[in-house]
This record gives C-alpha cells, sequence and structure tokens, in this order.
C-alpha cells in the first residue's frame, strides 16, 4: 500500500513505519466481506442504540419508574460512555490491535444490555448505560482503521459507502424499531436488541478483522497525559450540552459547572499538543490541508441531520399527536433510499472529483430543509415525503463523498486516530445540532405564542366570534354555560400554542438550511485532495 502524506496523530507517527507490512486481506477470500459485514453491524449498533433510546426515553422512565428529571440522564450516560471511548479507542487499537478491542467492546456491550432491563434501580441502569457506551464506543472509531488498513485498496471506497449508508439507515429506523417493540412486545427490548445482533457482529470480527500481536512497544510513543484531559473535557462538555437545554443552560449550577470544567481540560488539552514534541494531535499540520475542513463539515453535517431528525418527530408528536410507529414511517423515508443510492455514489467517485459531489449533496439538503418549511399545521406523514426524500439523496452523497475525501487526505497510518476525530466530530456535531434546535425552537415557540396573542387581542371582535363559536358548539354537549365558557377559552389557547408551535418548526428547518449553506462555504474553501491509492 503506498502511503501518501505524513502522519498528523501520534498514533500514527508509532505506526508509519509498520503500516506497509499491516495484516491486508485480499480479495481471494471471503473474509474482508465478512469484516465490512462486522463493523457495519458495530456503526448500525452504535448509532441505533442511541437513538432508539432517545424515542424509547419515556417509556424507559415508566418501565424504571424514574421521573423526568433522573430519567433524562438515560441518553446523556450512554453518550458519555461513547465520547469517551472513542478518544482512548486509537491508543488501544494500536497497541492491543483492532480485533482484540473490538471483541472486547462486544463482549462489554452484550454483558451491560442484557442485564440493564433487569437493573434494580435508576443508577444501576445508568450505570449499565454507561459501560454499554464505552463498549460500543470502539466500534465507530475502529470501523474507519479497519477499512482502509486491512482491506484491498480497490474495496475500500466500498466500505466507505456501507459505513455511510448505515449511519443513516439506522439513524431513522430509530422511531419504527422502539414504536414496535414497546407495541408487540415490552420496553425491554429496546436495549435487549443489541444482544440479538452482537453475537453475529462477534462471529464476523472473530474471522473477518485480522489478528495482530500486542505491541507494548508503541506505549512510550503515544502522548498518554493527553488522554484524561481529553476523555475528561470532552465527556463534561457532553453532558452539558445534552443536559443544557432542559436545566436552562448557564442559568443552573451543574451546567455553568459541567461546560466550564469540560472547557477549561479541552482548552489544557489543545495547549498541550502545541507544546509537546509528540503530540496526540499535531493541530499545526491538520490546520495545512483540508482535513480540518472536512472535520467542520461532518460536524455541520451531523448538526443539521440531528437539527431535522429533532424537529419531524416533535412536529408530529405534539401537533398531529403520532405515535412512534406513525413517526418512523416518515423517517423511513430517509432511511430506505440510502440502500439505493450508496453504490451508484461509488460509480460517481470513481470519476468525478468528490469536492463536487459533496457540494451536490450539501445542495440537495439545503433545498430540502427549505422545502420543509412550506410546513403547516396541516402537514402529515404523506406531506413530508418530497422534502424527506430529497435529503435522503443529499445525505447519502455528501456523507459518503465527505467520508472518502478524508480517506483520501490522510495518511493510512492515521486511521486509528482519524476514526477518533470523525468520532468526536460526529458526536459533538449531532448533540450541538440537538442542544441548539432544542433551546431554538422553545425560544422561537415563545416568541410567537407572545406575538400571536398580541394579534388577537389586537382583533378582539374576531376573537370574541371566535370563542361564541367554540361555545356554542360545547354548549350542545353541556347545560353548563360557564364550564362552556371556560372551556372555549382553552380551545383557543390550544389553537394559539399549536400555531406557535407550527411557526418555530419552520424557524428551525430555515436554521437548519443556513447550516447547510455554511457546509457548501466550508466546501468551497476545500483544495484539490492529494493523489490516493484508494
Amino acid at each position: 500500500m503506498t502511503l501518501h502524506l505524513a502522519p498528523v496523530t501520534s498514533c500514527g507517527r508509532a505506526l508509519v513505519t509498520t503500516a506497509p507490512i499491516h495484516p491486508c486481506w485480499t480479495t481471494e477470500t471471503i473474509r474482508p466481506y465478512l469484516g465490512i459485514a462486522g463493523v457495519l453491524i458495530g456503526s448500525i449498533i452504535a448509532t441505533l442504540a442511541g437513538r432508539i433510546t432517545t424515542f424509547g426515553l419515556l417509556d424507559l422512565r415508566g418501565g424504571l419508574r424514574a421521573g423526568f428529571d433522573e430519567g433524562a440522564w438515560i441518553t446523556t450516560s450512554f453518550g458519555i460512555g461513547q465520547m469517551m471511548t472513542g478518544v482512548a479507542s486509537p491508543y488501544l487499537g494500536a497497541i492491543f490491535g483492532v480485533r482484540r478491542v473490538l471483541l472486547l467492546g462486544i463482549l462489554l456491550m452484550f454483558i451491560t444490555s442484557l442485564l440493564a432491563p433487569l437493573s434494580p434501580n435508576l443508577s444501576a441502569f445508568l450505570a449499565a448505560q454507561f459501560l454499554a457506551g464505552i463498549g460500543s464506543g470502539t466500534f465507530i472509531p475502529l470501523t474507519i482503521s479497519f477499512i482502509i488498513r486491512s482491506l484491498p485498496p480497490r474495496l475500500v471506497i466500498y466500505g466507505i459507502a456501507v459505513y455511510a449508508m448505515n449511519s443513516e439507515l439506522s439513524q431513522n429506523v430509530a422511531a419504527s424499531l422502539e414504536g414496535w417493540y414497546t407495541e408487540t412486545w415490552s420496553w425491554h427490548w429496546i436495549i435487549w436488541q443489541h444482544c440479538v445482533m452482537l453475537p453475529l457482529m462477534f462471529i464476523c470480527i472473530w474471522f473477518g478483522v485480522p489478528k495482530e500481536g500486542v505491541n507494548t512497544a508503541l506505549m512510550r510513543k503515544l502522548d498518554w497525559p493527553a488522554l484524561p484531559y481529553a476523555m475528561l473535557g470532552f465527556g463534561l462538555l457532553y453532558a452539558g450540552l445534552d443536559q443544557g437545554n432542559r436545566l436552562d443552560w448557564v442559568n443552573n449550577g451543574l451546567i455553568s459547572g459541567l461546560l466550564i470544567a469540560g472547557g477549561v481540560l479541552t482548552v489544557l488539552f489543545i495547549c498541550r499538543e502545541f507544546v509537546v514534541p509528540n503530540p496526540f494531535l499535531n493541530i499545526r499540520k491538520l490546520l495545512r490541508g483540508n482535513l480540518l475542513l472536512l472535520l467542520l463539515t461532518l460536524a455541520g453535517f451531523r448538526f443539521i441531520i440531528l437539527s431535522t431528525a429533532y424537529i419531524i418527530p416533535n412536529y408530529l408528536q405534539v401537533v398531529q399527536n403520532f405515535r412512534e410507529l406513525q413517526v418512523g414511517a416518515v423517517l423511513l423515508w430517509i432511511a430506505l433510499p440510502q440502500l439505493i443510492i450508496a453504490f451508484p455514489v461509488v460509480l460517481l467517485l470513481r470519476r468525478v472529483d468528490g469536492r463536487w459531489i459533496l457540494a451536490l449533496g450539501t445542495l440537495l439538503i439545503g433545498i430540502a430543509c427549505w422545502m420543509a418549511s412550506g410546513l403547516t399545521s396541516q402537514w402529515a406523514t404523506d406531506d413530508f415525503l418530497p422534502s424527506q426524500i430529497l435529503q435522503a439523496v443529499g445525505q447519502s452523497f455528501a456523507l459518503t463523498a465527505l467520508l472518502m475525501l478524508v480517506v483520501r487526505t490522510i495518511n493510512p497510518a492515521d486511521a486509528l486516530s482519524i476514526g477518533c476525530l470523525l468520532q468526536i466530530s460526529r458526536l459533538f456535531g449531532g448533540e450541538i445540532g440537538t442542544a441548539f434546535m432544542q433551546t431554538f425552537v422553545r425560544v422561537r415557540e415563545q416568541i410567537h405564542s407572545n406575538l400571536v396573542g398580541l394579534h388577537i387581542d389586537a382583533i378582539a371582535v374576531e376573537t370574541a366570534d371566535r370563542l361564541n363559536g367554540y361555545k356554542a358548539a360545547l354548549t350542545a354537549h353541556t347545560a353548563d354555560t360557564t364550564a362552556a365558557a371556560a372551556q372555549a377559552a382553552k380551545l383557543l389557547t390550544a389553537a394559539v400554542a399549536q400555531q406557535a408551535a407550527v411557526l418555530s418548526y419552520i424557524d428551525g428547518f430555515l436554521a437548519a438550511g443556513l447550516g447547510a449553506f455554511i457546509c457548501l462555504l466550508l466546501v468551497a474553501l476545500m483544495q484539490k485532495p492529494p493523489r490516493s491509492p484508494f
């Protein structure tokens, strides 16, 4: 395998001399395809686990007899585990081998997922969720490493396409699965579903990922002190972002403490990378090429994807009173086209500069957000389909092209650490998108509610006519005119709240469209990628 570009990470510099002799499969055996299947299942589990828990949070709180506030930490504990392990994965993979770390991660997640629904209390369940996050946190960072370092060069682009496809697929089938589990079986299967997929992943990884020896000599070449700074800093920031909207951000002491402590540790980590001779991440080299722009663009896409993935389910549940299975029917139209589009995108990437495909996908996502901003209170499943199918096509184009540009921008020896950076960008981008959109929609809803209320006060005659109409309809069912008048006022208040919610969701789609435009500007700044063996 021809190496290109200098490594930008300490793992890459430590492994660059052994990269040419790294165990690599050939297409003459079935093993590389088993490996692709294994890491595909792993990335599906890692994405699906967090998403389905979010949709099933109400059922989980009910099953665990947890209140709203304490139950809100169920998703946070899992995400913190994923974030912290994502930072450590390149170190562990470099020393102990990718196969060994993945197998241990599978075992840890299987055991904790099996026991978590049987937890005697919420504290035990949160601990199990955190450990499951640690186990699954190895899956996505080490997937990229396997694809780049262990597959034959001509299969790398297909591995990337499958990886990009499954990320969106698992993201958008979660609502349907959660609704089906709770209505057909029980809330336990929100967690137990992983125990069905993990044994299959274990078999694929066992036979499909090459064996590597334990390389203890690398331990002295790696920047170990950077680990606690990054793991704790990123974990605290993630927790602050995830709980910020619920606890009103800096008006809450816990959120302020999490964000300040996480920010300080992150700054210490960055400062250390500038001064140590063997940094975990060579920031100076990172700033020279497209890699930083690509990571920022990935974070931007996660911002957009998680923003729209927040708006549509909330609109359908709040305005239309849909259940999870009905919400899933809309989101499936983002998931299913990925199965069709992924491989045609590969053919395009073999012939066209990836920047053009990335720009086209970004443009389609922006147009889809603009189309969805035509939302009204009458929209239901079918009304979302044109914009969501267009967004699905755009996401498949953009994410596949972006990941392929990342692979073509790095030295293969950097694959372990780049997988870690992709995981961090993915988690932070998605978390910032969700936190921003939750707060943005809440604030905009308050503003619109106030403005609509002022408008109602300004047209007192029409308001009185509306109230009399409500009262007349209610009087036909009750002789109590006082109760009818009170109920009429509640109906008017509900109508105002509904319109304010719809207007806030429209603003949310426009904000996501603005995010797509910013991503398009980042693409325009990218230079032509260097020649690559992939």
